[in-house]
């Protein structure tokens, strides 16, 4: 195998991304991150180039992007997805964008994050051949993606491979997420005000999602390709605050408190069955195991 490949982390000072930058790092990859702003303290990492740069700025992409890059893995976007524009145009062109300026190059693979809420309201377990029908100008932005690359891969062989993502959760995570935000509260021991709870959700835990991602990188079968990325293990969410609750030793779960939307799915996650299949990838970590090795992390960075 060739050495010290290069790749290429769009949205790399992120969460995903920078566990995916550290992964690389360990396997000798030269490791590149663009994103629109510089990485928080606590997921910088020096031995990653970083570039400031919004990718739905065609022009801007194509004079920052000087160097050739033998993967690229696009996890950029707008993580506020009330402003809907900016979150339209930051998943859907910046997307389009990164294609397009790779298209011709010798790339080994391009890597694009999607969601399982490409699938709207598809019955659970949700599988990649179901109807998509998105219902949000996220979930839109990203299956438009996916129809775009899908093009290109078919007219131009371009080396796409779309991983429809549902739930990553693990250390360095920000507090705007599920997870991370009872972990927090729990530590201070206070209430959590929740909703009741019943929803069936499917959480990966991150060391699962960069195995497969490198996987990917050298598997000819995974071109073109889409795969649902999940446990496949669906969880209550108040299983999910509980057993937080449990292991941290304090907070005050208060179900109920918030109402759920009227239009919420109660049943999300996906069948596993085509990544195992083709790809040979089973998620190692089960949810218990995963979230202990989380909280132990949020624990060791507050004692520091």
């Amino acid at each position: 195998m060739k050495k010290n490949l290069k790749i290429l982390i769009a949205g790399g000072t992120g969460f995903i991304g920078y566990h995916l930058a550290v992964k690389a790092l360990k396997k000798k990859f030269s490791v590149t991150s663009i994103s629109t702003k510089k990485p928080v303290k606590k997921r910088y990492n020096s031995k990653v180039k970083y570039i400031i740069c919004d990718t739905s700025n065609f022009n801007l992409l194509s004079k920052k992007l000087n160097i050739d890059y033998d993967v690229i893995v696009n996890l950029s976007g707008y993580v506020n997805h009330s402003e809907k524009k900016k979150t339209y145009l930051t998943h859907y062109k910046g997307c389009k964008n990164l294609a397009k300026f790779f298209l011709k190059k010798d790339i080994k693979a391009f890597i694009q994050i999607g969601s399982g809420l490409e699938y709207g309201n598809s019955k659970s377990p949700q599988i990649e051949s179901a109807k998509c029908s998105p219902r949000s100008v996220y979930s839109l932005a990203k299956y438009k993606s996916t129809v775009f690359l899908r093009k290109l891969f078919f007219n131009y062989n371009f080396p796409v491979t779309i991983l429809r993502l549902y739930q990553a959760y693990g250390p360095k995570q920000d507090t705007n997420r599920l997870i991370p935000s009872v972990i927090e509260q729990s530590f201070k021991g206070e209430k959590i005000p929740c909703s009741h709870g019943l929803q069936l959700r499917d959480f990966l835990y991150i060391d699962d999602l960069t195995d497969l991602i490198f996987k990917i990188i050298h598997n000819e079968k995974a071109k073109g390709e889409i795969f649902n990325v999940g446990s496949s293990k669906p969880i209550k969410i108040k299983e999910v605050i509980k057993k937080i609750v449990k292991i941290v030793g304090s907070g005050k779960p208060n179900f109920g408190a918030i109402k759920i939307r009227k239009d919420e799915t109660m049943k999300m996650y996906p069948s596993i069955k085509k990544a195992k299949k083709i790809l040979n990838w089973t998620p190692k970590n089960i949810f218990t195991t995963g979230i202990k090795k989380t909280i132990r992390s949020y624990r060791n960075d507050l004692c520091k």
